[in-house]
């Protein structure tokens, strides 16, 4: 039997993105290209290590207002662990979210973020429908984060604090994306981090890069 990407070459590993066994050429060329591959996958993981890192010039950062430090990050720990779990365990339940999708979607979020900062209310929606899904999913965490701090009797989570978190996962997004079509080595290194399910914000250990 051929490879059942290329109809071509003999396989020499099955892949778990189209349920059989393709040659390594394909893997090579259609992985997060034409391919939906799952984070376990062995092969994608041992491709993560040699992925060049993200080419957006430091002068061409968005939102270069907003600082962004290791320690004001330490100091925010508990808030990126949270921000990050509800983005990628909302990632991980509509099929089919990427890189690119989280990129707009926390774009949209900085920008209505922002607007709470002047002291106003204004949603930027994003125009994807699976960039809508995480803006959607993120936004209802953080506002459930802070309705439970009201009704306990205090308020620990700023606007502040937010816009820093997010603004961090954006330029992390940035630095760690891979650009292929159905990337999701951002999502991955969030999952790697994150997996376990948003229920209440706990410590991350990480790294600026």
């Amino acid at each position: 039997m051929p490879c059942v990407i290329c109809q071509v070459r003999r396989p020499r590993r099955y892949c778990p993105g189209v349920t059989g066994d393709i040659c390594s050429q394909c893997c090579g060329t259609e992985r997060e290209v034409t391919v939906n591959c799952p984070f376990d996958c062995e092969f994608l993981q041992e491709s993560r290590k040699h992925e060049a890192p993200g080419t957006t010039d430091l002068a061409d950062l968005p939102n270069q207002d907003i600082r962004v430090s290791q320690k004001l990050l330490e100091e925010n720990q508990e808030l990126v662990a949270f921000v990050s779990r509800s983005l990628v365990h909302a990632a991980l339940s509509l099929p089919g979210i990427v890189d690119s999708d989280a990129r707009e979607a926390l774009d949209a979020l900085i920008r209505t973020w922002r607007t709470l900062q002047s002291g106003l209310y204004y949603e930027s929606l994003p125009q994807g429908r699976p960039a809508l899904h995480l803006y959607r999913s993120i936004q209802a965490s953080l506002e459930e984060l802070q309705r439970r701090e009201t009704e306990a009797g205090h308020t620990k989570t700023r606007v502040g604090a937010v816009l820093l978190v997010l603004v961090f996962l954006e330029r992390l997004e940035l630095d760690r994306s891979n650009r292929r079509p159905r990337g999701r080595a951002f999502l991955n290194l969030l999952w790697d981090f994150y997996g376990a399910p948003p229920t209440e914000p706990s410590p991350s250990s990480l790294i600026l890069p």
